[in-house]
């Protein structure tokens, strides 16, 4: 496929690559994605977002990953992510907030604000900025986000116009290659390609975040349980990705 503009929306139909691509395998998918867009880079953070690394990195050993780290990682997911570094030998261009909005916030409303006014101030400021600065650099990116995640995720598409990060000068466009896949594709992938995993899930972690808004799940929990475990099941989003029930 051809190589597309800095404006790719203006020269690609978005639903109907989605409608191709939406029963195709996700190493079919990436590898349209690579082949479409040269600036486009690979959020990671867990389990899924490795094996899209591991996949991407047969097609493409030269590939773009960023990572936020929010200030409030757990030990194991920093050495998880310089595993993954050095495992791949790949660069990952890691994003902080902004020091002076996190210090106002801490010192207006302390450090467990989120408890009281629940967790989007401090995800706007700790994960959601931070994301916004690094995807106005580039024209595409891809997530490990799956359907069966959660309510909010049901209706994820392969491939998307990513509405909460464009603008009136730049359409950015998002893949989701493992929207069909469920946990279990997932960790068997793992498990096959013996890929990098975050030591936290021998430990009953399945969805991780931040500490402390991530714990463990118990036997039968749905894997989005242990975060924000004291929030309502359809908010548990902290803004990275948009609601994609009326898309």
């Amino acid at each position: 496929m051809a190589q597309l503009t800095a404006q790719p929306s203006q020269n690609l139909d978005i639903s109907s690559l989605d409608a191709n691509l939406s029963s195709q395998s996700p190493q079919k998918i990436l590898a349209t994605a690579l082949s479409q867009f040269d600036n486009i880079a690979i959020s990671f953070s867990g389990a899924e977002d490795v094996v899209l690394i591991d996949m991407a990195h047969k097609i493409n050993q030269d590939i773009k990953v960023f990572s936020l780290d929010t200030g409030r990682l757990h030990a194991e997911t920093y050495q998880f992510i310089e595993r993954v570094r050095k495992h791949y030998g790949i660069t990952i261009d890691v994003m902080y907030p902004d020091a002076t909005q996190l210090e106002n916030l801490v010192s207006a409303k302390g450090l467990f604000s989120f408890y009281e006014d629940g967790h989007q101030e401090c995800c706007g400021i700790r994960k959601v900025a931070p994301l916004r600065r690094k995807l106005s650099t580039l024209d595409a990116w891809i997530t490990g986000q799956r359907k069966d995640q959660s309510p909010t995720r049901a209706n994820v598409p392969v491939v998307q116009i990513d509405k909460a990060f464009s603008n009136d000068d730049r359409t950015l466009i998002k893949f989701n290659p493992l929207a069909n896949w469920t946990s279990a594709d997932v960790w068997m992938y793992i498990r096959s390609y013996e890929v990098p995993y975050n030591p936290l899930h021998e430990r009953g972690f399945i969805s991780i975040g931040c500490e402390p808004c991530t714990r463990p799940t118990l036997p039968q929990q749905h894997e989005r349980e242990g975060r924000w475990w004291w929030e309502d099941a359809t908010k548990k989003e902290c803004g990275l990705h948009a609601p994609t029930q009326d898309d």
